[in-house]
Formats: C-alpha cells, structure tokens, sequence
C-alpha cells in the first residue's frame, strides 16, 4: 500500500483533511498488514486485555462507519457500536488481520458519500459539521495509530513512521 503525505502547499482545507485522514487510514494498514492472526491478536500490556493490533482495527472500522458513514454521511447502515460496553474491539475467530483490512476499506469507500458535501454543512444527526466530524475521525485515527506503532514494535520489533 503507498501513502502519502499531504500537500504542503494546500490551499483548500477540506482536501487536506481527507488527505491527512487517507495518510492516517494507510499508516494504520501498514501497521497491521503481515502480522499473523497471532502476533494480531495478542495483548501485550497487562491492564488492557482488549488493545490488539485486530482490536484496534475493529474499533477503527466502527468508527469511520458511525462517525463519516451514518453521522456524517446520513447512509444507512447499522452501527457496530450497539452494546455496552463497547462491542466493537471484541474480536471473532473469523477476524484476520486481511478481513478487518477489507472490512476498513470498505467503509472508506463507503465514506466517499461524505465528500460530496460542503466542510460547513451539518451532518446528518443535525448538531455537528462535516468538518467537526472529518477531525474527530482524524484525531481518534491517530491516536490509535500510536498504539499500533507499540502493538506493531511488541509483536515483531517492526518500527517506522
């Protein structure tokens, strides 16, 4: 997969949002690509049982789904939140590191319906902007890919940016 950085010469905001959150979205793939099932799902610290490479992953595809998809977008879609607490980072025996990838680039794909509107518009649920949504996915996306950079680095010694 290639990832780019954005342009540093942008001029247009809500272009370099979505290529901050593409850069993101990518960054989060190469973390988990070529990890086994394994080393995918192993919890390496102690006092949170759920923080797996796959758990991760999950959780990132539930919350582009909710967040640019149903929220943002107004698709409908189930949301893969529904439950308390937070189902979305337990994992199946059929969740592969390939199966969540797809699963997450699916719901890119589903996101595009997102970029169709104005940064300025309000969403779908009527009290946030597009643009609120499009950092909030962004801020949420990069924190978890701190913790994949740790996951990766604990499960095979692999670092990089």
């Amino acid at each position: 997969m290639t990832r780019t950085w954005p342009s540093k010469l942008a001029a247009d905001e809500g272009a370099l949002a979505w290529e901050f959150l593409d850069f993101l979205r990518k960054t989060a793939v190469l973390k988990v690509e070529g990890l086994t099932r394994d080393q995918a799902v192993a919890a390496p610290i102690a006092t949170s049982e759920k923080l797996t490479a796959l758990g991760v992953l999950k959780h990132l595809v539930a919350v582009e789904r909710y967040w640019l998809c149903i929220a943002g977008a107004g698709l409908d879609l189930p949301s893969l939140w529904e439950g308390t607490p937070d189902p979305s980072w337990d994992l199946t025996d059929d969740d592969t590191p390939e199966s969540l990838i797809q699963a997450y680039q699916e719901e890119w794909a589903n996101a595009e319906a997102l970029k169709q509107r104005r940064p300025d518009d309000n969403a779908a649920d009527g009290e946030r902007t597009v643009r609120w949504i499009l950092a909030h996915v962004a801020q949420e996306t990069a924190r978890h890919v701190g913790h994949l950079d740790l996951l990766r680095e604990l499960a095979d010694g692999q670092t990089g940016e």
